[in-house]
């Protein structure tokens, strides 16, 4: 195994998170830069705020005057930044996302995430939907080649269901509040703008796994 290989990155996501959503549009390039895959590990955002008492932006700022315009703002220099011209806000945010991140864990389950996790970002971020009403679920994920009855089905396992609320339990436990989560190793970092940072850490583990690695040769000798 290479010295790359031996870190273990993850990436905790909600569907219904757009900086989630912006944040995944940029980790084929890390994972380019670094040679390190992430793992994409589906959390329940809903879950997580109840575990912790967090809120979703849409509630805490509502009545706060500037800081929804700045962070609107600061969400547009991001876009702008990395070049993401499809992105389109959701007219149905704030979305229920159980059954969409059910269906996740029964796509990993039946060898079809990648496709499942980029359907469904496209019918919620880039041509958006109503994806809490089931039959625009259906549809739309059909319309995008996937097997929805299927996964619908096996999103309905008491394995699945448990599977996703462990997930969620854990995240919490190692200190997870909200998405888009990354953790580099046991090192968290939150929110998409910390996408640097967690390309930095990476490399940091990278260096320092390679400069043990050295050491350990020249003991041997």
């Amino acid at each position: 195994m290479s010295e790359a290989g031996m870190l273990k990155v993850e990436f905790h996501f909600d569907f219904g998170s757009p900086n989630a959503y912006l944040a995944a549009r940029l980790i084929p390039d890390i994972e380019r830069r670094t040679g390190t895959k992430f793992d994409y590990v589906p959390v329940l955002l809903g879950g997580i705020y109840k575990l912790t008492g967090n809120s979703s932006p849409a509630d805490y700022l509502k009545g706060i005057k500037n800081k929804p315009d700045y962070m609107a703002l600061e969400t547009e220099r991001f876009i702008k930044r990395h070049g993401i011209t499809n992105y389109r806000r959701n007219p149905f945010f704030p979305v229920n996302t159980l059954q969409l991140m059910r269906g996740a864990i029964a796509a990993q389950a039946e060898g079809i995430f990648w496709p499942y996790f980029q359907a469904v970002y496209h019918h919620m971020w880039e041509e958006p939907k109503k994806m809490d009403d089931l039959d625009v679920m259906l549809e739309a994920l059909a319309s995008s080649g996937i097997d929805a009855n299927r996964i619908a089905a096996r999103s309905q396992d008491p394995a699945v269901k448990n599977r996703l609320a462990a997930l969620t339990q854990d995240a919490v436990d190692r200190g997870a509040f909200g998405s888009p989560t990354f953790f580099v190793n046991n090192e968290m970092f939150f929110g998409k703008d910390q996408l640097r940072d967690v390309e930095e850490e990476i490399l940091a583990q990278q260096r320092a796994r390679e400069a043990s690695g050295s050491s350990e040769s020249r003991r041997a000798f």
